[in-house]
């Protein structure tokens, strides 16, 4: 009885015990892009890019790793099954993944109160304090500033 009830209540999602971090970072990014309602392929785009970027992957990877990324996003009942892999990452790179997120939110052309209150949590929950998460946005604003 408990085991059934133990099934019936478990995250559909796999265990993810051994995920990359990498890959829960792009899960993540896909996340972020998601909580608007609306991907649309700029977002996924730049969230290729971004892997492209942040990890030195060549397109194949970086395609791999987003489509992982979607599936797990698409699956997900919250950020910390993600973000507790990430955390592996040294500092930096998740400052970085914070500044990922921003560019991906600010893709679309327009800035959402959802979308920076995911990243708020998402940056809380991977350590990065609040000066490193709004030089993060500033970079991203600048990036995003200067494509347009």
């Amino acid at each position: 009885m408990i085991k059934a009830l133990r099934q019936m209540f478990a995250p559909k999602t796999p265990a993810l015990k051994a995920m990359d971090p990498q890959v829960a970072a792009a899960a993540l990014m896909v996340e972020a892009a998601l909580i608007d309602g609306v991907y649309v392929n700029i977002e996924s785009d730049m969230i290729a890019e971004i892997l492209l970027e942040a990890f030195g992957f060549d397109a194949d990877k970086a395609d791999a790793v987003l489509a992982e990324g979607e599936a797990l996003a698409e699956e997900a009942v919250d950020s910390y099954q993600f973000t507790r892999h990430v955390k592996k990452l040294p500092m930096a790179e998740r400052i970085s993944i914070v500044e990922g997120l921003y560019r991906v939110a600010l893709s679309d052309g327009e800035k959402s109160p959802i979308e920076e209150a995911y990243i708020r949590q998402v940056a809380s929950l991977l350590y990065v304090d609040d000066v490193s998460r709004a030089g993060a946005r500033q970079r991203a604003e600048a990036r995003t500033d200067g494509a347009a």
